[in-house]
């Protein structure tokens, strides 16, 4: 006797499954994985709604992460900050906006100005996505974990309904979702990700998380991806520029983080270009010019908006050839 093709699971053999080109895995190259959710952790203090705003900033604008970390495609962002005045909120994104150059006026941030948002309920629940069906962001950040909900963070059984809850969201509509959440007091002698408050749920759940910590006056990033290498630690700063108050990279850290000059790695994406008659594949045109990857696709969408590159489905070439 067959079985009625309603009751199977849909399959599919694993050479007929969808292959994304490398640029199109990335939200934010680096540090998060397009359609991913997770968690961006730290102990209080550690200027994480800060750089959630920062992420917001470049994938809204299209513009890089810290200045450093290229966004390939952007699009708009749904913004709940359960902690700060909306005031305070607008303050900060001026500050980020004048840090990366882009104008606040034409920034596609929506920011939900409702006093409570509780994951717990199911009203507020149902408001959120229709909210999300409505706007269609790419990006949803949701910070901190603690203001949207009654639950027992540290009981599993009551945590993993609502990451399931934000795990179909993402699915369902497409979209990457950040959640913002603290770490435990002390809990700097211990994986990143084991330090985060609460049930374990919260690490295992994340496709990409970004841990803040603190040092005195040091504060460190750490990367952590489900499908793809993580970076090596990077060092920031809060930093000052005129009225301006927004995350950087420091000077001094890693030089496997650090960018070359911009001048440098556009003379050997166009050197390598220059030499082939074809358009050239991302991937094989990295690995010719052997630079950093958040590099050189950051070098790859300016040289290409500044219009010395066209970019086809078959890969890169120079204006000036022929295809």
């Amino acid at each position: 006797m067959r079985t009625a093709p309603d009751r199977l699971l849909p399959v599919q053999p694993a050479h007929q499954l969808p292959v994304r080109p490398e640029a199109q895995r990335w939200l934010v190259m680096g540090l998060w994985l397009q359609e991913a959710v997770g968690v961006l952790g730290g102990e209080p203090k550690c200027c994480k709604s800060f750089l959630a705003l920062d992420l917001a900033v470049a994938v809204a604008s299209g513009t890089s992460c810290l200045r450093h970390f290229s966004v390939p495609t952007a699009g708009r962002v749904l913004l709940y900050a359960a902690e700060d005045a909306l005031h305070i909120v607008r303050s900060r994104l001026e500050g980020i906006c004048a840090a990366a150059r882009v104008s606040l006026q034409e920034l596609d941030v929506q920011v939900i100005t409702a006093p409570t948002v509780r994951l717990d309920l199911p009203a507020d629940r149902a408001r959120l996505e229709h909210t999300v069906e409505q706007l269609k962001p790419r990006l949803l950040v949701l910070d901190p974990f603690v203001r949207l909900h009654r639950i027992d963070e540290n009981a599993s059984g009551e945590v993993a309904p609502l990451l399931a809850y934000l795990r179909e969201l993402q699915r369902r509509h497409h979209l990457a979702v950040l959640l913002v959440h603290h770490a435990k007091k002390g809990g700097g002698h211990i994986r990143a990700g084991q330090a985060l408050r609460g049930s374990s749920e919260f690490h295992a759940w994340g496709d990409s998380n970004l841990y803040l910590r603190r040092s005195q006056t040091e504060l460190t990033l750490t990367v952590e991806h489900r499908a793809a290498p993580s970076l090596p630690p990077i060092d920031l700063e809060l930093a000052q520029r005129g009225e301006s108050l927004a995350l950087e990279v420091r000077a001094a850290a890693d030089p496997v983080c650090a960018a070359p000059p911009s001048s440098s790695v556009d003379e050997r994406i166009l050197s390598a270009l220059s030499q082939s008659d074809a358009p050239v594949p991302a991937t094989e045109l990295r690995a010719l010019c052997s630079i950093r990857k958040a590099t050189f696709y950051a070098r790859l969408l300016d040289l290409t908006r500044a219009g010395r590159l066209v970019r086809s489905p078959e890969g890169y070439r120079l204006a000036n050839t022929m295809a």
